[in-house]
Formats: structure tokens, sequence, C-alpha cells
């Protein structure tokens, strides 16, 4: 994917959340400052989508409390996402925003726009506070995601923001042993 690195494209949409209700959601005004998970999937009322949107509820407190803010998006409005979130015993647990994109622009920017069928792929991307794209995965509409991998990665992202110079290797735990690339571990490793 050619979005690592880059900043998020400014976009405006309408959105869905639990306690909230409906209300706006920027980019630009909600991205920068914080951590942000965007969780594309193909639509409201399927039967993927709802497993991985319960199981990414599974992991909302642990990201919060890493300074993660979750977005699912999908074509659909943000009027069918209060109507699936009201109707699914799944989808009413989500506590994270619920982003509607009707016109598509958000999954254009992001690469994920199925354009025949006017549905996003399985996409997630991690944002930095800075409002960097620092993780892109796309995953076939029927391969489900595991949300339990993202605790990780943010933990990764975030380390190697508060140290550069440092890598993360395979399978890195927050307590684990980094790398410092240099030529020395050229051929060690």
């Amino acid at each position: 994917m050619g979005l690592i690195g880059k900043t998020v494209e400014p976009f405006v949409s309408d959105a869905f959340q639990k306690d909230k209700g409906f209300f706006t959601v920027s980019s630009e005004k909600d991205f920068i400052g914080k951590w942000s998970i965007l969780c594309f999937y193909p639509a409201d009322f399927t039967f993927v989508c709802p497993t991985e949107l319960e199981d990414l509820q599974e992991q909302y407190a642990t990201l919060k409390d890493l300074g993660v803010e979750i977005y699912a998006i999908s074509t659909d409005t943000h009027f069918a996402h209060k109507a699936w979130h009201d109707s699914s015993e799944a989808i009413g647990k989500v506590e994270y925003v619920m982003v509607g994109d009707p016109s598509h622009e958000i999954s254009k920017t992001f690469d994920v726009l199925i354009e025949s069928a006017g549905l996003a792929e399985r996409g997630t991307f991690v944002i930095d506070p800075d409002g960097v794209i620092q993780m892109a995965e796309v995953n076939a509409g029927g391969i489900g995601r595991d949300a339990s991998t993202l605790v990780d990665k943010i933990k990764a992202a975030q380390y190697v923001r508060k140290n550069p110079g440092e890598v993360c290797p395979a399978k890195w735990k927050n307590d684990g042993k980094t790398l410092t690339p240099g030529l020395d571990l050229v051929g060690k490793i």
C-alpha cells in the first residue's frame, strides 16, 4: 500500500455512536493529537462484519487505555449504522464510532473501495497523533480480522514513535527486546 507515511486526506462525514447519537467526524479535528484505528468493512446487516465489530469492541477498553479511538467505516449511512446497532445483539455492544461513507469518498481515499459493488474492503489503518498513516492492512471479503493483534501493533507503533532509531521485531511485546538498525546487525539476525 502506498499510504504508509502519508497524512490522512481531509474528510468530514456523519457518524453514529451508542452514547452520543448522530454527529460529524472530521479527520482534521478528530484524528489530531491521538492515535486512531480506522476499520473499514463491507456492509451493515451482513455475516462476517458483525463478528469483526463485536471482536473489536472486546478490545476497545484496552485500546482506549492506550489513547486510541476506533472508527468503524462502511459505505452505509449513519442512519443504517443506528438501525443495525438497535437490531443486532453483536452490534448493540459497540461503543466506538461508526462512520457512514455513502459518498464512497473515504473508502476511495484509503484505496479500499470495491467500485463495482459500492462496498469497502476489510481494511485496517493505524493513524498516529500527527494524522500520519503508520499501518495498513487489507483482507479479502471472506477473511475476518482478529482485533487482539491491534493491541500489539499499537504498542509497537507507540514505542517506535517515542524511541526514534529503534525498531520492533516480529512478535514484539511491550516488554520485549527491540533492535537498533546499523551495519553491525547486517547478516547477524
